[in-house]
């Protein structure tokens, strides 16, 4: 009788199908909560719609695609402010500019809008001398490195999304000091 009693509990209810006011409340928590770009609170919701359905006593199908375009007009999302956050957060860990377009490509930012926050030569060398201090990568190595971990540090340089001009000079570098230097924005007004 107590285990029929229990398995009742755990057995969960197919949720609610979704309303204007419940998507409405869903879309506003989501952008209260997350720094957000416009596409990927459309993908949100639509990947709720497809869990919970529509009710259909509400009447047509909701427009996503406008409910977002409502937040953008408001000033809750902004794909420009989101695009320079994400930008400076993944190249402070390290990832070069290649990684970062293509997170910002994954999150639904134009073209245009990458292009304006693109960063430039001098904080792409420093992300590449964070990601090789954090690996212990070229001069932060702690042993000898041959021809077979170089070429795998490299590697990895291109896959975080560095150019290989940027690795090969991260790699090759005799000291962690000439490494210092080569990502110094002040080396290159000399």
């Amino acid at each position: 009788m107590a285990y029929e009693r229990d398995r009742k509990r755990r057995e969960r209810r197919p949720p609610k199908r979704l309303t204007q006011d419940r998507l409405q409340e869903m879309a506003l928590a989501y952008v209260a909560r997350f720094a957000t770009s416009s596409h990927k609170l459309q993908d949100y919701l639509r990947r709720k719609l497809r869990e919970r359905g529509w009710d259909e006593d509400e009447g047509e199908f909701p427009d996503v695609a406008a409910m977002a375009q409502r937040y953008v007009d408001l000033g809750y999302i902004d794909d420009e402010a989101y695009a320079r956050m994400k930008s400076g957060g993944l190249m402070r860990r390290g990832y070069g500019q290649r990684r970062v377009n293509q997170a910002l490509n994954a999150a639904g930012i134009d073209e245009e809008t990458r292009d304006a926050v693109k960063v430039g030569k001098d904080k792409q060398r420093a992300a590449a001398l964070i990601m090789a201090r954090k690996k212990r990568f070229g001069p932060f190595c702690l042993e000898e490195i041959d021809r077979k971990k170089r070429e795998k540090q490299i590697a990895a340089m291109l896959r975080a999304g560095h150019s290989y001009d940027s690795a090969k000079a991260m790699i090759d570098a005799k000291t962690i000091t000439a490494a210092e230097e080569w990502a110094d924005p002040a080396e290159d007004d000399l």
